[in-house]
């Protein structure tokens, strides 16, 4: 319950930031424009994937686990209630990455909604500790790339591996994929 407060405060920030002409969002758009819609939307979930990654594998380090990171990981079994138990300061960095990017980024009102939903929806989906998507799924190209509730439920039963958000790269690049995902779900 503290961390959907912390959320509602930064949307109020956000809102007060946008009343006092503060932030980058804006509404209106022209034709020449809506190709920018789907840039700002993707670009902004690459930012995300990234900065997530950094922070989650960070809140995992001992001496910042117990304050940030231990009551997400309660849930050995992930439900889709875990998907919002942050503990404070970590629901707190979160939020403030989003204030963040609607004051460096331009963004469509349209565009933020679905960067909020997309995320919302992601995180309760790869919460769920059942796979929802086909057996195949891993050895697609895009499974490959995108991360899902298998993936993610390892992350729960392994705390070693899978950081990532939305996307596996950093997973891969940074040496925290597990080797035998794919592998495992055939």
């Amino acid at each position: 319950m503290f961390s959907a407060a912390v959320f509602a405060l930064a949307a109020a920030v956000v809102l007060w930031l946008q009343a006092h002409g503060i932030t980058r969002l804006y509404i209106g758009a022209d034709a020449n424009t809506w190709w920018y819609l789907a840039v700002s939307y993707f670009s902004v979930l690459i930012l995300q994937d990234g900065m997530f990654y950094a922070t989650h594998r960070l809140f995992h380090h001992p001496a910042l686990y117990a304050a940030f990171h231990r009551g997400h990981h309660r849930s050995l079994r992930p439900t889709p209630w875990t998907s919002f138990a942050f503990d404070p300061l970590e629901a707190l960095i979160q939020a403030l990455f989003l204030v963040g990017i609607v004051m460096l980024i331009p963004l469509h009102l349209v565009t933020l909604v679905a960067v909020l939903s997309t995320m919302t929806v992601w995180a309760i989906v790869n919460h769920l500790d059942l796979e929802c998507l086909p057996c195949q799924f891993p050895h697609h190209l895009l499974g490959r790339w995108v991360i899902g509730p298998s993936h993610h439920s390892l992350h729960h039963r392994r705390v070693s591996v899978h950081f990532g958000l939305y996307f596996t790269f950093w997973d891969r690049v940074c040496g925290t994929q597990d080797g035998g995902y794919a592998s495992g779900l055939k």
